[in-house]
């Protein structure tokens, strides 16, 4: 606790908010995740203040003693938020809450250090620190978070079904913070987030996302990914990955079952890049697999088409999981080429083959190796460097045909216009069948990427297409 106060102590900005509540008669305390964190040695810039008296007013009054202007309140809630250089500050005067069946949001009523405590929602968040100069740093921790957070545990502090049915969004940050903590959830409080998890249906989609998005966000997402499995959440918030879950496939490469395939997979991908949409497509690359599973004798299961049908399910759950527009043709992009790089990997593959491979991933072609060594979940260390080694030959392969062909920005270097004007033909699909024509020849390697060879080529294979006409 020494090095607590330690710590509090270089923040020469309290030393303002305690004398502001020992002139307002208010006590003051810092709880919830900066505290926690601090405690847990982790770094933080988001502080809760719990104010005994009016939180918006107390918060005006520290903004204008610190030179901040943007102040939001909410009254209704008694809350209040500014920001301060990198620090986020949240105030809130003690409360009672109690809440309705069909809504998240409480109906509020003033209260004591204890109401407030009472109505959080895990116990590691209900540790309290004392700015008050009678008892400065005197911690309060009614629900004994601080043995929690000794023993790694998730549990609320009052019955988790009444928590979880006053605020379903609490099932959520439980398994957020198990998975951003590497916490194990209590077994009671894991029963109730199951029992009540059809009371998510109450709460915005953009909150659960953002929820779930956090999970996805953390050092090991399978820990929190496999806890909204197990518990039947998964099945309320993303359907499609649920129904991946018994799913069997071939296992050479793979794990036998999709869904916990799916989840080493994202792991993989976790070590290596902080890319959350590439974590993303790491969840989603095999999404269609239950609906294109099929047996083929000497085979086993297979599911021709998964990537095609995969991408192709990606505008729908975008739309109904209230995700960003602008990174769905990246999702999409990585799911329908996450198969194309394995198969390259013969000796005998052509320059053309690694053109096409690089022309349809673009910019992400890292992105998308990155995704496909990821998919190497195998128990068997041979098979792993053997699959290992066969990418490290297609991304050579790359480089080689990149530095031969300057393919970066690949396009036709004859453009439309200038294909109108030689043709002496109007705007038309003719002109795309011609400027495809060119493309192809370049990607076949029949011709350089360069103006002189595709403007030749242009006068070779005009009158063919002219003939059409």
């Amino acid at each position: 606790m020494n090095d607590l106060l330690s710590i509090l102590n270089k923040f020469d900005f309290l030393k303002t908010a305690i004398q502001i509540a020992e002139d307002r008669n208010e006590e003051l305390y810092l709880v919830g995740g900066f505290v926690r964190d601090l405690l847990l040695n982790r770094n933080s810039s988001e502080m809760d203040f719990l104010i005994i008296g009016n939180g918006p007013d107390f918060a005006s009054e520290f903004s204008k003693a610190l030179g901040v202007n943007d102040v939001v309140i909410f009254r209704n809630f008694g809350t209040a938020h500014f920001r301060y250089y990198s620090f986020s500050f949240e105030f809130v005067g003690a409360r009672k809450e109690s809440y309705s069946k069909t809504s998240r949001n409480p109906l509020v009523l003033p209260g004591t250090l204890d109401d407030d405590l009472n109505r959080r929602d895990f116990t590691i968040n209900t540790i309290a620190v004392s700015l008050n100069r009678n008892n400065y740093g005197q911690v309060f921790d009614k629900f004994n978070g601080l043995t929690d957070l000794e023993n790694k545990n998730i549990r609320t502090p009052l019955d988790p079904e009444i928590t979880f049915n006053d605020d379903p969004l609490r099932i959520m940050r439980a398994f957020r913070f198990a998975s951003q903590l590497h916490f194990q959830i209590d077994k009671i409080t894991f029963d109730a987030a199951s029992k009540m998890a059809e009371r998510l249906t109450i709460v915005s989609q953009e909150r659960i996302t953002e929820e779930f998005m956090k999970i996805l966000a953390s050092p090991k997402p399978s820990i929190g990914l496999i806890l909204l499995y197990t518990s039947g959440v998964l099945k309320i918030i993303f359907p499609e990955i649920a129904e991946m879950g018994g799913v069997e496939q071939r296992n050479d490469y793979h794990h036998k079952d999709v869904f916990y395939h799916t989840c080493i997979v994202v792991d993989n991908v976790a070590q290596v890049s902080e890319n959350l949409w590439l974590r993303f497509a790491a969840l989603v690359h095999d999404i269609a697999k239950p609906q294109t599973k099929k047996f083929v004798e000497g085979i086993g299961w297979t599911f021709h088409g998964h990537e095609e049908m995969g991408a192709r399910m990606m505008k729908y759950v975008f739309d109904r999981m209230k995700l960003p527009t602008n990174k769905l043709a990246y999702v999409e992009k990585l799911i329908r080429l996450h198969l194309r790089p394995i198969a390259l990997v013969d000796e005998q593959v052509t320059d053309s083959a690694i053109r096409r491979l690089i022309v349809s991933a673009e910019e992400e072609l890292d992105d998308l190796i990155t995704l496909c060594r990821a998919d190497i979940t195998s128990k068997n260390p041979n098979k792993v460097n053997k699959y290992l080694e066969n990418y490290e030959l297609i991304m050579n392969k790359v480089h080689e045909v990149k530095e031969k062909d300057k393919l970066r920005a690949f396009q036709s270097p004859v453009r439309g216009d200038e294909i109108m004007k030689i043709c002496n033909i109007p705007p038309s699909k003719l002109v795309g069948e011609i400027k495809s024509a060119i493309e192809e020849a370049i990607l076949e390697g029949r011709i350089g990427n360069n103006y002189d060879e595709a403007y030749n080529y242009l006068l070779q294979i005009r009158d063919q297409f002219l003939n059409k006409i």
